[in-house]
């Protein structure tokens, strides 16, 4: 990997699973040497096991099904699911440095996803009014295939995004994922594209600077 992103920030890319609560614990840890100037700018690409997570804006008549353990995640958003199969892509990036701007932070990360999956032959989009990564099923319907949850603390990022590689999909019932009842969940694999994390991880990569130019840019998005 070469480029403005490989320059700027640290890319770590775990093989084995990481339980949600240590990865929190890193994050946290991570945010505040980021902050201090102790620590470079940090891109984690990671899977769980399975974990149900909650954001500041859970419902608990949307958690359904509590048959993994439900952990207060601390960013954005509502109820997610988290296992093997998805990879998560955490950003820790310093807005001090980058416009101060967390709207346009959002927007280039969905930008980030939704490119990179163009690339490996799958449209997809952002719909107004839900949160997420959209794109279109085996039925025709539209399907959440990634999701975005994000926190920032002293201007440091923190969370990210999700995207289904070849998740159990049956887990996402347990919860009504992201407070969204009317559509589904889809993954690569339900929509018949084999991809390993090590090659997902490559594609997004590649996309790495454009996601930072999208970052600089006026995008026209503000706070």
């Amino acid at each position: 990997m070469s480029g403005k992103l490989a320059s700027d920030i640290a890319v770590r890319r775990a093989v084995e699973q990481v339980p949600y609560r240590t990865a929190l614990d890193e994050m946290d840890v991570r945010n505040r040497a980021i902050a201090a100037g102790d620590a470079r700018e940090l891109l984690w690409l990671l899977e769980h096991p399975p974990v149900y997570t909650a954001g500041t804006s859970a419902d608990k008549n949307e958690m359904l099904d509590p048959r993994f353990e439900v952990v207060e995640a601390g960013r954005g958003g509502r109820y997610t699911y988290h296992g093997p199969g998805q990879r998560i892509g955490y950003a820790l990036l310093d807005l001090t440095e980058r416009g101060r701007d967390v709207r346009r932070f959002v927007h280039s990360l969905e930008g980030w996803v939704i490119d990179t999956l163009g690339d490996i032959g799958v449209e997809a989009w952002r719909a107004e009014g839900r949160i997420g990564i959209w794109t279109r099923d085996i039925d025709g319907s539209e399907a959440k295939i990634g999701a975005i949850g994000v926190r920032v603390r002293r201007w440091v990022t923190m969370h990210g995004f999700s995207v289904n590689l070849a998740p159990d999909l049956s887990h996402f019932t347990g919860i009504v994922p992201c407070g969204i009842a009317e559509f589904g969940v889809t993954s690569l694999a339900r929509l018949g594209i084999d991809i390993t994390p090590e090659q997902w991880d490559d594609a997004l990569l590649a996309r790495g600077d454009a996601f930072l130019d999208m970052l600089s840019e006026d995008s026209g998005v503000t706070s």
